[in-house]
């Protein structure tokens, strides 16, 4: 009977934390307006990469994702006219993804919305619930070994 319970929380839990993901980033991309909620993170990424070291590989890191999801949203923010490539100077064969102006300017107005947007979204959760909120996520993060490369260190202006 144990075995059962077990599995019912797992899957509610998984099935909540999947739909809860998507209506935050639906809600988010709504409220955002000029970038998705995963383009702003993208950009937000970028300023927590080192200056010359913003990879393709080193930014799917940073959010989670896979390289081919990181392309496909790095190369709409290019085309947008928010991102552009330059080659590296110290290694021929790498690409450094670097913000535009208008990238710049586009990253802090979407910013400031997402800031205002997160702190309504987490205005009934206390200090104390939101550490235990974001210490289980990290946890969960970690499923298979992998720690959070995390947005912890102040990131640097874009």
């Amino acid at each position: 009977m144990e075995d059962k319970q077990r599995l019912f929380l797992i899957s509610q839990t998984y099935a909540t934390l999947f739909s809860a993901s998507n209506k935050i980033q639906a809600a988010g991309d709504e409220v955002i307006g000029a970038l998705t909620s995963r383009q702003l993170m993208t950009m937000i990424a970028i300023a927590h990469i080192p200056k010359g070291k913003v990879t393709l590989s080193a930014i799917a890191t940073k959010i989670g994702a896979t390289k081919q999801s990181t392309a496909q949203i790095v190369n709409n923010l290019k085309n947008k006219g928010y991102l552009k490539t330059e080659k590296n100077i110290l290694d021929g064969r790498s690409v450094n993804i670097v913000v535009t102006a208008s990238g710049k300017e586009v990253a802090e107005r979407s910013n400031a919305k997402g800031w205002h947007f997160l702190q309504t979204l987490f205005q009934d959760f206390s200090n104390e619930e939101l550490t235990l909120f974001w210490q289980l996520l990290q946890r969960l993060y970690e499923f298979d070994g992998e720690l959070q490369d995390g947005f912890e260190a102040d990131g640097r202006k874009l």
